[in-house]
């Protein structure tokens, strides 16, 4: 089975999970920032055995697009461009990920100095959204 690839798209910075090759564990990968997203994306689809990207699709609370998904689809645009195999798009909903992400770290334990790292949200987040996908 294929790993899956989870990021949590930022206009700064995303966060980036990983399932392991039987898809039952999934772990954070270290956060990049948005300008060498690609590279890294395309560095991971060529070393690992990756089916599926999976997304987060940021909304508004009346479920309307936020101006982040122009930047994904443009970030969509560029990957294809670049690599050619075959690879599954999937969206999950996002919402609520970094809160959820945000209660996860600081129900671990994590000391409050840590816990103000935002790389960790965001690394979170990303195994919130294939947490969410691999659930639906």
């Amino acid at each position: 089975m294929a790993r899956i690839l989870g990021i949590d798209f930022g206009m700064k910075r995303c966060g980036m999970a990983m399932t392991d090759s039987l898809q039952i564990s999934i772990n954070p990968l270290p956060t990049v920032p948005k300008k060498e997203l690609l590279n890294t994306c395309i560095q991971k689809l060529n070393e690992e055995d990756i089916s599926t990207l999976v997304l987060g699709l940021p909304l508004h609370a009346d479920g309307s697009e936020t101006y982040l998904k122009k930047e994904i689809d443009s970030f969509l645009v560029q990957l294809r461009k670049k690599y050619k195999q075959a690879l599954e798009i999937q969206f999950v909903d996002e919402s609520f990920s970094s809160f959820e992400a945000k209660q996860l770290i600081f129900d671990s334990g994590v000391k409050k100095k840590k816990r103000r790292d935002k790389s960790k949200i965001d690394q979170m987040s990303a195994v919130i959204l294939i947490k969410r996908y691999l659930n639906y």
